[in-house]
């Protein structure tokens, strides 16, 4: 079992699988995004086996992520391995993704195990849509989307909130979420990486998203918890769940039980601070897992108390030097 130096068991861990993506969102990288050399990313026998690992150390919660984890050549060949762990230890397999592979993944993923997928979708108008990922393709990924409902997965749509981008779309997307029973979860942008804009221009408090749904929608705290930092309001009219994930208007760090592993094989123990742990050399160091082990205990007991995002107006923004893509958020 894995317990922080704060008390805090370590349950969920997300698992990167590649920095690529086939799309160039606004807010995560830069239009010119140079990759990683495939000889750096870990293999897909490393992975299942880094994932084991941590199964082994009490792990319930596996998200996989990247980058975008559905481009990466023979994924499901992972989902499938991991698979068999689910009630043997392991409680739950899902990813984060952006659609755009699920027309051809969804009911792989589905008879490999997985039941609830997180989709990033901020727009549902087409140009703002290829605006944000400027070169994403809004009709393959609503496509998608629904060919995932059809296979049996649950879908979570996760927004971020985009000011004077997607503010105008809130109540758009909680009434399309709310027709299509999806559950919805707004995020605020995060200072990580250069992006080649102002985050500060795009930045918008949830506490503004959440007041304006409120002007169409009654809303009631919901105590639901799915293992991440989302907190969750009933929305009556819609009979839907309302996530907000909010790193910068109510710090959710009390309550973190997750750690990130990177395509690397770096595991950072906060998503807003900089500390890490080399994976890669004991996973390849030893074919016996105690040394991998000892190296995974070694770092959660410098596990941070908390993250402390700060996005300002001026011109040597603040910000994470890694971005999105690496860790997956």
């Amino acid at each position: 079992m894995l317990i922080d130096p704060f008390k805090r068991k370590i349950s969920y861990v997300r698992v990167s699988v590649t920095d690529r993506c086939d799309f160039r969102c606004t807010y995560c990288m830069s239009e010119d995004m140079e990759f990683l050399p495939k000889k750096d990313v870990l293999s897909l026998e490393e992975l299942d086996r880094l994932c084991n690992t941590f199964i082994d150390l009490g792990v319930k919660k596996l998200r996989i992520t990247g980058g975008e984890p559905l481009v990466r050549k023979n994924i499901m060949q992972l989902f499938s391995n991991l698979g068999k762990k689910l009630g043997q230890g392991l409680e739950e397999l899902t990813l984060t993704t952006n659609g755009s592979q699920l027309d051809r993944y969804a009911k792989d993923l589905f008879e490999n195990g997985v039941r609830r997928i997180n989709v990033s979708l901020d727009s549902l108008e087409k140009n703002k849509f290829k605006k944000i990922t400027r070169i994403g393709d809004l009709d393959k990924v609503i496509n998608g989307i629904m060919v995932a409902k059809k296979a049996g997965l649950k879908i979570k749509i996760n927004a971020v909130a985009l000011k004077g981008i997607n503010d105008n779309e809130i109540l758009n997307l909680v009434n399309w979420c709310g027709e299509n029973k999806f559950s919805l979860t707004f995020i605020e942008v995060m200072p990580m990486g250069e992006i080649g804009e102002k985050r500060a221009d795009q930045y918008m408090p949830l506490t503004e998203v959440k007041s304006l749904i409120q002007t169409k929608y009654s809303l009631t705290e919901d105590s639901l918890r799915t293992g991440g930092p989302a907190r969750y309001v009933h929305c009556h009219e819609t009979d839907q769940k309302i996530g907000f994930i909010t790193p910068h208007t109510h710090n959710f760090c009390e309550l973190c039980n997750r750690v990130r592993i990177t395509c690397t094989g770096e595991m950072y123990m906060c998503l807003g601070q900089q500390d890490k742990a080399d994976l890669k050399t004991p996973l390849r160091k030893s074919e016996n897992d105690q040394l991998l082990k000892h190296v995974i205990y070694e770092a959660i007991s410098r596990k941070p108390k908390g993250h402390d995002f700060v996005i300002e107006r001026k011109e040597n923004e603040q910000f994470v030097p890694r971005h999105m893509n690496v860790t997956g958020g």
